[in-house]
């Protein structure tokens, strides 16, 4: 396809997007490739990415950062999961806790023998059985591997931070790693004549930034990915009807709360993300069923604590680019394609790109092969997070707006009402191959927004009533044992924060 060697990556925008792939590469390609980032201070940055999934540890943990300079530096907290109100209806809440929940079994998920229970007449709550999820609703966290004298596992969690402070963090990082900033708005992109490969990029003080490869992080507008090499983008609008989000942050006005909310609105939904000095507020809606004003008028007057600045509209379009590689841009981040932030895998998808790029990183030259497998697995990656985004509208029992009707009797796509059917049936659900969430995350979901099944899996009737009712029992017991003798949330960062103070 191309068999120049590739020597100089020219990173386009910083942001969250630009600094962790500047940051990935740094660290994985050091003494291989020449790694150049080129963004313009004048340029703002959608900045509202605050709320994360576990696999952000295991990045920080790559690049080698201490936890508790990270917590101080981007005022972060933790996060064990996500609570989401008035979603199947107003009134009834649910968490997308992280983790597992009961124990596991051979063959059969514990959400099995909870079903079995619940048809013998038992009415125990299946986040009874969840460690997250008490922990979070008792405002309780510690680092946790194992519940104390069990295999069973402890907590698992993600964190909130502000995104900005994150990209300066990042930035440091890269640019101790050799990573060259250059400073400037692009004037020009210079495309060969015939290859069509992108070779520089000319800034508006006349500078040119040439490369090999490039990676386009230029957000939504897409420079290299959408207007240089013209990758065709494929809209979900169809799926995922809301097209806005309005953004505020605001005072603190209570504890700090170790999970990320969730609140379903008429148009839409609401986002409260608590961080150490602030909340930050969102709402995403369809502009279709409200307009700007009615949303800002709903998001000022539900914010937890005073306004710190002006609502700001930020608008957009689900989908992906159908090749988020092609000829020798890369996208990552918004350029790359959206799918709004009700699961916060925004910051994810950056993630996971940057990994899938290094993975896939062109030796002595771009090869079909290789971008077609990126491309492969960069599309079926984000049609698995869209299935599971778009299942949060379509399970809803709301009927109480014109919004959250036609989210009920919309058409969904084939994957998706094959595994809500299967469910339904059979209380079974299977992890597709590289899906991101767990079967554990589905079948939270499913429930929560209530799709209960009609059976459970055979191997649950293999306990007798007594010892079906001694383990649900006894793993209750276990758990608000565990919770019991945590440190608040507040006392950890506390703690925390001190061990790091020189």
């Amino acid at each position: 396809m191309n068999n120049k060697n590739i020597r100089k990556l020219v990173i386009l925008g910083g942001g969250t997007a630009g600094w962790m792939t500047a940051a990935m590469m740094a660290k994985s390609m050091a003494g291989t490739v020449a790694v150049t980032l080129v963004e313009s201070d004048e340029i703002g940055t959608v900045g509202v990415g605050e709320a994360t999934i576990p696999p952000i540890r295991n990045f920080n943990g790559a690049l080698g950062f201490d936890e508790a300079d990270f917590l101080r530096e981007t005022k972060a907290t933790i996060k064990l999961g996500i609570q989401f109100e008035n979603w199947s209806r107003p009134g009834e809440n649910y968490m997308h806790a992280f983790g597992s929940i009961g124990k596991n079994f051979p063959f059969c998920d514990f959400h099995h023998y909870w079903l079995r229970n619940r048809a013998l007449g038992g009415n125990d709550c299946y986040w009874d059985f969840s460690l997250n999820y008490q922990a979070a609703k008792h405002n309780k966290f510690s680092h946790l591997t194992n519940i104390p004298n069990t295999k069973l596992p402890g907590l698992s969690y993600a964190y909130h931070f502000d995104a900005g402070l994150y990209a300066q963090y990042l930035r440091r990082y890269s640019e101790s790693k050799g990573v060259e900033r250059v400073e400037g708005k692009v004037f020009d992109v210079r495309c060969n004549h015939d290859s069509g490969y992108v070779e520089g990029l000319t800034l508006e003080s006349g500078q040119v930034v040439e490369g090999d490869l490039f990676v386009d992080c230029s957000g939504f507008a897409g420079l290299l990915i959408g207007k240089a090499v013209c990758s065709e983008y494929e809209d979900w609008g169809q799926w995922l009807p809301c097209d806005r989000a309005m953004a505020v942050p605001s005072e603190s006005t209570a504890s700090i709360v170790p999970y990320t909310r969730s609140i379903a609105r008429a148009c839409g939904w609401q986002w409260q993300i608590p961080l150490q000095h602030r909340i930050g507020n969102g709402l995403v809606y369809s502009s279709s069923h409200c307009s700007d004003e009615q949303a800002r008028e709903m998001l000022l007057r539900t914010l937890p604590g005073k306004p710190l600045a002006e609502p700001r509209v930020i608008p957009f379009r689900t989908g992906h680019r159908r090749n988020q590689w092609e000829k020798n841009v890369v996208s990552l981040g918004l350029a790359s394609g959206f799918l709004e932030p009700l699961e916060s895998t925004s910051i994810h998808l950056v993630q996971s790109g940057a990994t899938r790029l290094v993975k896939c990183f062109p030796h002595r030259g771009i090869r079909t092969e290789e971008v077609t497998e990126f491309n492969r697995q960069s599309r079926l990656e984000m049609e698995r997070i869209r299935d599971f985004i778009i299942l949060h509208y379509k399970a809803n029992q709301r009927r109480d707006s014109d919004f959250w009707r036609h989210c009920e009797n919309m058409a969904i796509p084939e994957s998706l009402r094959y595994k809500m059917e299967l469910f339904r049936a059979t209380g079974k659900v299977f992890r597709d191959y590289d899906d991101l969430f767990t079967e554990v995350a589905w079948q939270q979901v499913l429930i929560g927004q209530g799709v209960l099944p009609e059976d459970y899996h055979g191997i649950a009737d293999g306990m007798s009533d007594t010892q079906l009712s001694d383990l649900l029992q006894s793993l209750k017991i276990l758990i608000q044992g565990t919770v019991r003798q945590l440190p608040t949330h507040e006392a950890f960062l506390s703690s925390l924060l001190a061990s790091g103070v020189k």
